[in-house]
């Protein structure tokens, strides 16, 4: 391919069954085909068609820009794409918005490129592709577990290597530096399709990271604390399944953090209150380092909690 034309095997597929590629003339929509030296192809790239969904002018907190990639921080309750309930006021109907002419056709739609998602109500760093090469270029290096990942949570009690019930779970071990490294497979819950959960013998292979950065309530057995987490892969719900099958789900977590029975005597009645009336999942992608896709330069950034995170934290430390 030309300098600057990159194109996935799974596009090339398509183009040679829409019959976009042929060979001395004649059109070979046989995927199969063999290419021998001395050949010349044709292929046509047909113009990038508009995505059903519009854009919308929706405020957009963008930590870095250039010609091929964007970081936005995103807050919570943003969905990331449309989709059957969220038509609308999406994080792409915003860079829709944002971008105008400069998104290229990636994938044969002038679209953002999404790379990977958060979900609708954790908030934080995302990296979105503006171009083919950039979007290829980030898909590769989030296939291969080479970007860097940080993600804050508020959780139930303190996970710790001197709990004796968390050294016995299948999957549990502890790294120096006081880290828990939870590894187990993720699979989409038989029962409930929106929730995911951890098996041993199917699913998707995941290892996350969790260090206690301050712990809330007596010491002997805290209330709550919040923790550093490091995704060393990217499942769907992965930080959200893995702490919760460790006894140690999200603060406001309605589907994984089951609520807990928090002793009179173990924090203020504000705080306990603040706890148990936290509204969405407390947990927000923090940090984000990859490798520029184009220029090979090492980039890293980092977003602030949100308010309400913030919030819930001093009434915990008060």
């Amino acid at each position: 391919m030309p300098e600057g034309v990159t194109l996935s095997r799974s596009r090339i597929q398509a183009l040679i069954e829409a019959g976009a590629v042929s060979r001395a003339g004649q059109v070979e929509r046989n995927v199969k085909a063999k290419a021998t030296a001395g050949q010349c192809w044709q292929i046509i790239l047909p113009s990038p068609v508009a995505l059903e969904t519009g854009p919308e002018d929706i405020p957009l907190e963008v930590i870095h820009e250039d010609a091929d990639l964007i970081v936005v921080n995103k807050p919570a309750g943003m969905v990331v794409h449309p989709a059957p309930g969220s038509p609308t006021g999406t994080l792409v109907n915003a860079l829709l918005h944002h971008c105008g002419d400069s998104l290229s056709g990636i994938g044969g739609q002038k679209r953002p490129g999404i790379v990977h998602r958060i979900d609708k109500d954790t908030s934080g760093l995302l990296v979105v592709a503006k171009s083919d090469v950039a979007h290829q270029g980030l898909a590769a290096q989030f296939a291969d577990h080479s970007l860097e990942r940080v993600y804050r949570a508020v959780v139930w009690s303190a996970p710790s290597p001197a709990d004796p019930r968390l050294a016995g779970l299948p999957g549990v071990r502890f790294e120096p530096g006081n880290v828990v490294r939870i590894s187990g497979n993720i699979l989409r819950h038989k029962h409930d399709r929106k929730r995911m959960t951890v098996v041993t013998d199917a699913g998707r292979h995941a290892i996350t990271r969790v260090r206690v950065d301050q712990a809330f309530g007596p010491d002997e057995r805290p209330v709550a604390s919040l923790v550093s987490c490091w995704l060393e892969t990217g499942r769907t719900h992965q930080i959200r399944v893995h702490l919760s099958h460790v006894g140690h789900g999200l603060i406001g977590d309605p589907t994984y953090g089951s609520r807990r029975a928090i002793p009179k005597k173990a924090m203020s009645p504000e705080a306990a209150a603040a706890l148990r009336g936290f509204p969405r999942q407390a947990l927000h992608a923090a940090t984000l380092g990859f490798i520029h896709p184009v220029s090979g330069e090492s980039m890293r950034f980092a977003a602030e909690m949100p308010e309400d995170m913030k919030a819930l934290l001093r009434t915990l430390q008060s």
